[in-house]
């Protein structure tokens, strides 16, 4: 096998990359990464030293790519014979990149000081960070709501892109920190999302590690 994807099923960063992977139909050797494993986690710091996923191994070309955009934008640079998810066209590829980076940024990023801060221990939790993380989640939501109630079936248009492999995740997750549903359009484009055979089948396969996640999960997820 050509591709190794060094990745857990759970992780928002890693579905994102599972999602295009899926698309695209491209064939990889999964290999999960249990961080709490010492010598799992040794594994991936050899490849990425900061001991994140996903990493991305081409051993064909002998690359080891980090960070869920630029291997989403790698795989779509050199299997142009699958699926594209970033336009040839600059102006509509810069449009994809907008959105992809305010889900990761504002919505993904934000929601794991919501999570993490239920780690922490009595008296260092920090409920004015937790707020403050929500209030950016819930701005974001505003902004794309508003792009969503133009018509676009999808955040950047009428195709299905990278941006929308980062939308999936972020918002399944944030969803449950803070809720969107007052918003018509980003729920109505949400459950577009959840009828993609690609995150449908991401979220099965991470339902086994859901008592990982310390928020209560809703009845209907």
């Amino acid at each position: 096998m050509t591709l190794t994807l060094y990745y857990h099923p759970f992780a928002s960063f890693c579905q994102k990359v599972l999602i295009a992977l899926y698309e695209k139909q491209i064939e990889f050797e999964p290999r999960l990464i249990d961080l709490g494993d010492a010598a799992q986690r040794a594994e991936l710091s050899r490849l990425w030293p900061l001991a994140k996923f996903p990493v991305l191994h081409d051993k064909a070309r002998d690359v080891i790519l980090p960070e869920s955009s630029l291997i989403v934008d790698y795989l779509d640079r050199h299997r142009l014979e699958t699926v594209r998810l970033i336009p040839d066209r600059p102006e509509d590829a810069r449009r994809v990149h907008l959105w992809d980076r305010l889900f990761d940024n504002y919505v993904a990023t934000p929601l794991t000081k919501v999570v993490t801060d239920r780690f922490r221990s009595e008296g260092r939790d920090d409920p004015d960070g937790v707020e403050q993380a929500k209030a950016m989640i819930a701005t974001a939501y505003g902004i794309v709501d508003e792009e969503l109630g133009r018509g676009g079936r999808w955040i950047a248009g009428d195709g299905f892109t990278l941006a929308d492999c980062a939308a999936a995740p972020a918002l399944f997750y944030a969803n449950i920190a803070v809720p969107f549903e007052r918003h018509e359009a980003l729920s109505a484009y949400y459950q577009r999302l959840l009828a993609r055979p690609s995150f449908a089948r991401v979220i099965e396969e991470a339902r086994p590690y859901r008592t990982l996640f310390p928020l209560e999960w809703p009845a209907d997820y």
